[in-house]
Formats: C-alpha cells, sequence, structure tokens
C-alpha cells in the first residue's frame, strides 16, 4: 500500500463524525488507525468527551461507561469560582496566603487568581483546617477546579 492510501485513510477517519477506528489486514501488512476520544473534566461532577483532531491513537470504546468521581468522604473542598491562575501569595517575595495545618473562616484570604491582569483574591467561604492543596503556585485552574482541601 502506498503511502498517499495510508494518508486518504487516515484523513477519511479523521474527517467521520461517527467512525472512529479502521483495520485493514492483507497478507504482508496489517493497518489500525484509530481516533482518540480525550475526557475533559470541566468540573468535579461533569465529564464531557471531546473528539481529538489528531487520529491513530487508542480509542476508549463508545460503549465502555466513565467511571464517577469517587464521592469525597473526609473534609470540604474550596473551589475555583472562576478560571485562571493561581498564586499562593500576593508577590513571590511574600509568605503564602496559607499552608497546610492553618485554621481559616469564611472571610480568610486563601489564595488569588489572575483572570485578564486582574488579580482576585478568593476567599474561602467554609471554615475549618487546611489539610492539603491541590494545585501548584503559577497553575492554570478551571471553574470548579478544588484548590485546597479542608477538614
Amino acid at each position: 500500500m502506498k503511502f498517499e492510501d495510508i494518508k486518504k485513510l487516515v484523513d477519511l477517519i479523521d474527517a467521520s463524525k461517527n467512525l472512529t477506528e479502521l483495520n485493514l489486514e492483507q497478507d504482508d501488512y496489517k493497518i489500525v488507525i484509530k481516533k482518540e476520544k480525550e475526557i475533559v473534566h470541566a468540573s468535579p461532577q461533569t465529564v464531557y468527551e471531546v473528539a481529538p483532531t489528531s487520529p491513530a491513537q487508542t480509542v476508549t470504546p463508545a460503549n465502555q461507561q466513565i467511571p464517577e468521581l469517587p464521592v469525597q468522604e473526609e473534609g470540604k473542598t474550596i473551589n475555583a469560582p472562576m478560571v485562571g491562575t493561581f498564586y499562593k501569595s500576593p508577590s513571590p517575595e511574600s509568605a503564602p496566603y496559607v499552608v497546610v495545618g492553618d485554621q481559616v473562616n469564611a472571610d480568610s484570604t486563601v489564595c488569588i487568581l489572575e483572570a485578564m491582569k486582574l488579580f482576585n483574591e478568593i476567599q474561602a467561604e467554609i471554615s475549618g483546617e487546611i489539610i492539603e492543596i491541590l494545585v501548584e503556585d503559577g497553575q492554570m485552574v478551571e471553574y470548579g477546579q478544588p484548590l485546597f482541601k479542608v477538614k
């Protein structure tokens, strides 16, 4: 089989909405082309499947159930109220707003989220002890993404 023929098959799979896999086997060769579906987590409770732009990778079968996220039994989370860049302190030279073991109340500032060059101080909105910081300084976070675990 010529390279141009293989490219046509890849383009066919890529352009198709329903076709996700092609297996072609002859005496002297075997070709398997798969279009992968990417799982995107929009919030801890919601899962979306998005078709990628590149073929030839492993596919999760359409009939396979996506497991539900485990229910968090111990503690609560402080979630991102917006999309942005997470900063644990007001400046690189400053101490972090909170560290593991700190007590917070509803009005305690726990971090800053930067969105469109605006720096937004984020309050805990719950009371308790910080038991885990779930994101790294400078990391992009999504709306609803857990930032801290609180007990």
